[in-house]
């Protein structure tokens, strides 16, 4: 009888701790992106920030991001975090938005009329055109801090 009563507990904490480790498995960590956006030149307006976790939509659309914010200017850089990630690639899109409208404004050629900037900080010239999210992202892991410098005009 004593050996039927270890199998049936060892049988249990088998069980009991199998159980335990789908819970952790199951659960969903999630990180935490911090976005320093360096080179501004004006002390006015907001920052607005956009976060995609693929290429649709990347990097102009207003409605297909992931997470999005707005941050005021307050002096040459400023500093917005986005929590609740999940880790995977992600890229981000900034806007110097000086107008209130909360998007990237162009002129009839599609030349930014405001200081813009992309995670990875790649060319945008007339000959590379938009950034590709390939381009563009970046390895999300626990918790990530990138560096974007705004540009005001467009790459020679």
């Amino acid at each position: 009888m004593t050996l039927k009563v270890l199998k049936l507990g060892s049988f249990l904490l088998a069980t009991l701790a199998s159980i335990s480790l789908v819970k952790t498995v199951n659960a969903e960590s999630t990180t935490t992106l911090t976005v320093v956006v360096n080179g501004l030149h004006h002390k006015n307006g907001e920052v607005c920030l956009r976060i995609y976790s693929n290429e649709k939509g990347f990097p102009l659309s207003d409605t297909s991001g992931v997470q999005s914010g707005c941050t005021q200017i307050k002096g040459s850089s400023v500093k917005k975090q986005f929590s609740g990630l999940k880790p995977g690639t992600y890229a981000v899109a900034v806007v110097d938005d000086q107008n209130g409208d909360r998007k990237l404004n162009s002129d009839f050629l599609g030349i930014p009329q405001e200081g813009f900037g992309i995670s990875k900080n790649p060319t945008v010239s007339i000959r590379t055109g938009t950034p590709k999210f390939r381009d563009a992202s970046f390895p999300l892991k626990k918790n990530t801090t990138i560096n974007i410098v705004m540009k005001y005009s467009l790459d020679p």
